[in-house]
């Protein structure tokens, strides 16, 4: 358990501070000056005099909770998308599948995050929806290709032969022989998710203009970078923390899970 020290602990004080921020906020909207050191304030004032400690303890709950929930949606739309067009056996249900996604893979993500999320900006559930909708090609290829090369396995054959239905064969057997290779994606596609949502933010279709986000702090407060650092290196390092502790976390776990590691270790 040591092994995971460092990465639960880059994971856990991003993901405390977005969860139970909130909470341990100061709701009061009394300002300072701008980009102010000391002062009574830990980490100093932002561009427009509010405690920046105050404004990372509120901020954290959009950025981290959209990049989790559009992670969330991703796998649970793309596995059984993948699982169905690589373990029918049908051409044209697999062309079907596949062929819409790839006109998607061809929008670069950017172009796509900045049209979509324009039509509405500051509404959670629409950036949740475009970070879904970019992550969703990916993940269903990755899914395809790992069904593909357990569907030619003798263990499938053998239990087609046995009489097993292919939902039976997929749910309990392909799934499962899936988690490693998905868990491996798992890691950076949520560091993408992050991306794609702390971009948003700072091109300023994430957020609305008055909510508190790690993000939109790097953005607005930049302009004080050299006089009151801060305010745009606290909330970035927080960000950079939780997309590295979440890949060395899962990185940690494919290593203790794989057989090879464990047969090397036994000997």
């Amino acid at each position: 358990m040591r092994r995971y020290a460092v990465p639960a602990t880059l994971v856990a004080v991003p993901l405390l501070l977005a969860v139970l921020g909130p909470l341990l906020a100061s709701h009061d909207t009394t300002k300072d000056v701008a980009f102010l050191l000391g002062g009574g304030h830990w980490f100093g004032t932002d561009f427009v005099g509010r405690d920046v400690w105050n404004e990372v303890l509120l901020g954290g709950r959009s950025l981290v909770l959209t990049a989790v929930t559009a992670t969330a949606c991703s796998y649970a739309l793309a596995v059984p998308l993948g699982l169905v067009a690589g373990m029918t056996g049908s051409r044209a249900l697999d062309e079907a599948i596949m062929r819409p996604l790839d006109l998607l893979l061809a929008v670069p993500s950017m172009l796509m995050l900045l049209l979509l999320a324009s039509i509405a900006p500051g509404v959670p559930w629409v950036l949740i929806g475009v970070v879904t909708l970019i992550n969703l090609p990916d993940v269903v290829r990755i899914s395809r290709a790992a069904a593909l090369s357990l569907s030619s396995r003798p263990a499938v054959e053998a239990m087609r032969l046995q009489g097993e239905s292919r939902i039976r064969i997929g749910v309990h057997y392909a799934a499962r022989a899936m988690r490693r290779t998905l868990a491996a994606d798992l890691g950076t596609r949520f560091t993408g998710a992050i991306y794609l949502v702390a971009s948003a933010s700072f091109l300023g279709v994430g957020v609305s203009p008055q909510t508190s986000d790690w993000a939109a702090m790097v953005d607005r407060n930049r302009v004080g970078l050299f006089i009151q650092p801060w305010a745009v290196v606290l909330p970035a390092l927080l960000v950079v923390a939780l997309s590295i502790g979440v890949n060395l976390a899962f990185d940690r776990w494919l290593r203790d899970h794989d057989p090879r590691s464990t047969f090397l270790e036994a000997r």
